[in-house]
């Protein structure tokens, strides 16, 4: 039987007995698996990759070989992408996220399989950078597909596409209640029963099909032995601060050498460069390698001097400042590495090296603390280097309960609870501050193009406003007399309003109403003397596509009363929009979305 004929057998059977709400369980389900599945994939072609080149036969030179293996992997993926995928692969979280404010959460069929094929070699060849926004990536863009597929709407697209988010994280890191929380604050769902439920069965079906696969095997295999005591408060506050300021530096550094990279044109100078400077920090600083899980169970379980002992100038670790100094450079550099990964064509996320760098910073600081010799109780350094992690997540990623929760259930208990809270949410509203928007939506949000919680500015992101553009306006050029507008435009008009605009260059000189022709428009005395600059007058606002968003355009009407505005395009007149077809517009995209939530 031909596939298309079982798929429109399936529609009209579910059309039949199953409601949308319980078609939505369905497929929630079904995404959950898709995604853990897409997880177990990444990260076993990952492991395998570093499991070869780390193998006997170049044991004995495997340090030189810290310089070639990245930008080997860097130069497969630029290959790959070039001749097999033949498509941009993006970051992974970004692209979902611009999917789902701008392309009505629909995700080409590449992008389900773009990053299973480039995340791998980028990560497993040493790319300093994490497989967790991938493998979002993948289960968003197997979610956006299986519901084109079935013939979903824009808001279910989006719901499901969080319900992969979703499942991705909860395989990752068999946190399933994290994992929820993180497609809600990542990616602006709406809490709800309707949106609720399809979360946790595809956080559930995830995590079992994590279990299969994995066994129990976890990213950060701790328990929490030490215990939190009220006197610690002030060292966490510190921490917070300290986080904070951390994460400020993270996305300075992150936005500047992206914007670096944005301006080479070449991707084979993007390689050269970006392939040449990894290679030559991990052949300095060995610990950058990979996603660096093993250096965070290190310093977990208090053995630093292990994750350390192949720094470059074979350093004394037994001395803890310098454990503490090797420690503050691993911090600095890790994003530098990061970005140069990105910056060479690398295919990754930002997950690990923040979570990475926030071990290390909580670790180093708690060493500070305790041999400085101004206190008399030691702090624990295993539970400074898990909430140090979600200090930075909460302020680099701006999901600070993600970050709580997410060290909460990784720890298996919520002894932490208390620093957690106080550490993440010190960390987040100081990062907030200094930065508006977090790295995976910094683009997005500098454009206006960025879904929020705010259900006002959700509904004017997810408008299209080409869709409310009217054409249909007769235009008058600034030489026509008073007889030629008349007749070829007033009286051939439905309008009142007519747009003046140069016959050569296309653009906007002015607007002139049809108030402003009544009072002469029959005395014929008038028909060769008066032309269209002596009746014109300056639109009160003036919309250009190319830089307005529709938040901006809704201000320009509310700030100049009008009811009808000319829209511009590269300078050039494009048409009108009137206050009523985008009230219109607006009143419509509202209902869909309370309609589906």
């Amino acid at each position: 039987m031909p596939k298309k004929t079982i798929l429109k057998q399936i529609l009209i059977w579910r059309a039949k007995y199953i409601s949308h709400r319980q078609f939505i369980y369905i497929l929630s389900i079904i995404i959950g698996f898709t995604s853990g599945v897409g997880a177990v994939v990444l990260k076993n072609l990952t492991h395998f990759i570093q499991h070869l080149l780390e193998g006997k036969l170049i044991a004995d030179y495997h340090h030189a070989f810290y310089f070639l293996f990245p930008i080997i992997g860097l130069a497969l993926v630029y290959l790959i992408i070039k001749y097999v995928i033949r498509n941009k692969v993006s970051h992974g979280i970004p692209s979902t996220l611009y999917a789902m404010a701008k392309r009505k959460g629909i995700m080409k069929r590449y992008q389900m399989f773009g990053s299973i094929l480039t995340a791998p070699l980028t990560v497993g060849f040493g790319g300093s950078i994490g497989l967790e926004g991938p493998t979002v990536a993948t289960g968003a863009a197997l979610g956006s597909n299986i519901s084109r597929m079935f013939h979903m709407n824009q808001t279910s697209r989006n719901l499901l596409i969080g319900c992969a988010a979703a499942g991705a994280m909860s395989s990752i890191f068999k946190a399933p209640i994290a994992a929820i929380i993180f497609a809600i604050e990542v990616f602006s769902l709406d809490l709800t029963i309707a949106s609720m439920l399809p979360l946790l069965l595809a956080s559930l079906s995830a995590i079992l099909t994590s279990y299969f696969f994995f066994g129990d095997d976890i990213l950060l295999p701790f328990r929490i032995e030490d215990k939190f005591y009220i006197d610690d408060a002030p060292f966490y506050i510190i921490l917070g601060v300290v986080a904070a300021f951390v994460s400020i530096y993270f996305t300075e550094i992150y936005d500047r050498i992206h914007t670096f990279f944005d301006k080479i044109e070449s991707p084979v100078k993007r390689l050269i460069i970006g392939g040449l400077g990894l290679g030559l920090l991990i052949f300095l600083i060995p610990p950058l390698y990979g996603e660096g899980f093993d250096v965070i169970n290190n310093l977990i379980i208090g053995n630093p001097e292990k994750a350390l002992q192949s720094n470059l100038f074979h350093m004394d670790t037994d001395n803890i400042w310098i454990v503490v100094m090797l420690l503050g450079g691993l911090i600095f550099f890790k994003i530098i590495a990061s970005c140069l990964t990105f910056g060479a064509g690398g295919v990754g996320g930002i997950f690990a090296p923040v979570l990475f760098m926030g071990s290390i910073m909580g670790n180093a600081l708690a060493k500070i603390i305790n041999h400085c010799g101004l206190f008399n109780e030691p702090v624990s350094e295993s539970n400074f280097t898990l909430v140090g992690m979600a200090g930075l997540l909460a302020g680099v990623l701006h999901a600070p309960l993600t970050a709580i929760f997410l060290i909460a259930e990784l720890t298996g208990g919520y002894e932490l609870f208390i620093p957690l809270m106080l550490t993440a949410t010190i960390s987040f509203s100081i990062t907030k501050y200094f930065k508006t928007h977090s790295v995976y939506n910094m683009e997005l949000g500098r454009k206006g193009e960025l879904i929020t919680h705010d259900k006002d500015h959700a509904v004017l992101t997810l408008m299209d406003i080409d869709k409310v553009i009217e054409t249909n306006f007769i235009s008058i050029t600034p030489e026509m007399n008073l007889e030629q507008m008349i007749h070829t435009a007033v009286i051939k008009s439905n309008r009142n309003i007519f747009p003046v605009v140069k016959q050569d260059t296309q653009k906007l000189q002015g607007i002139i109403l049809l108030d402003d022709l009544r009072p002469i428009m029959f005395d014929q005395s008038l028909y060769k003397e008066v032309v269209a600059t002596d009746v014109m007058q300056k639109p009160p606002a003036v919309i250009n596509l190319d830089k307005d968003k529709m938040t901006d355009i809704m201000q320009k009407f509310q700030d100049s009363s009008a009811w009808n505005l000319p829209v511009t395009k590269n300078g050039i007149y494009f048409g009108f929009i009137s206050k009523s077809k985008l009230l219109t517009a607006y009143r419509r995209q509202l209902i869909t979305l309370q309609v589906n939530s």
